[in-house]
Parts: C-alpha cells; sequence; structure tokens
C-alpha cells in the first residue's frame, strides 16, 4: 500500500511539473509570437483543389503550398526557439540551487 501512494505522489509531480512546463513553453511562444513584425497564417486556397487544374491553378496551388510550407518552417523554428529558451532558463535555475 505504501510503495503505491509514493507511485501516486510521484506521478503527480512528474503530471505537475510537465504541465507547468507546457504552460511556460506556451507563454514563451506567444511572447515570440508578439516580437514577430510579419506573423503569417497558412493559407487556404480550397477553389484552387476544386476545379480540374488547369496550368494558372496548378501553378497559383504550386504558390500555395510553396508559401505555406514556408510559414510552417517558420513556425517550427519559433517552437524551437521556445524550447531552447526553456531549458536555458531550467538549466540557470539549476545552477542557482547547488550549493557551492
Amino acid at each position: 500500500m505504501n510503495v503505491l501512494l509514493i507511485y501516486l505522489n510521484i506521478n503527480k509531480v512528474i503530471i505537475n511539473y510537465l504541465s507547468e512546463r507546457r504552460k511556460r513553453l506556451h507563454e514563451i511562444l506567444l511572447t515570440l509570437i508578439n516580437k514577430e513584425s510579419n506573423f503569417e497564417l497558412i493559407e487556404e486556397d480550397s477553389r484552387s483543389l476544386t476545379t480540374n487544374f488547369s496550368d494558372k491553378d496548378t501553378a497559383n496551388l504550386s504558390r500555395v503550398i510553396e508559401k505555406n510550407r514556408k510559414i510552417i518552417k517558420r513556425y517550427q523554428a519559433l517552437v524551437r526557439t521556445a524550447v531552447t529558451l526553456d531549458a536555458l532558463m531550467d538549466s540557470e535555475n539549476d545552477e542557482n540551487f547547488k550549493i557551492k
């Protein structure tokens, strides 16, 4: 019974830590997004998907796909930056708690 209680307490601590970390990551990410001067959203061009794909439509669709690919890469860079900043803050906090 004691082992079960210890296990449940450890799980609760881990879940709380992960929840707090996720909140921190969201806050960092939102801050980074707010700093972006030209934050773009992914385009939806469903008209092109419902046509018979003429040459013009194919070229338009290719441009939309390429633009969306670039936007997604920018999103990924923002997320990687947020994760890196969070890890750096964690390491700084760990350093502050070390007994010298």
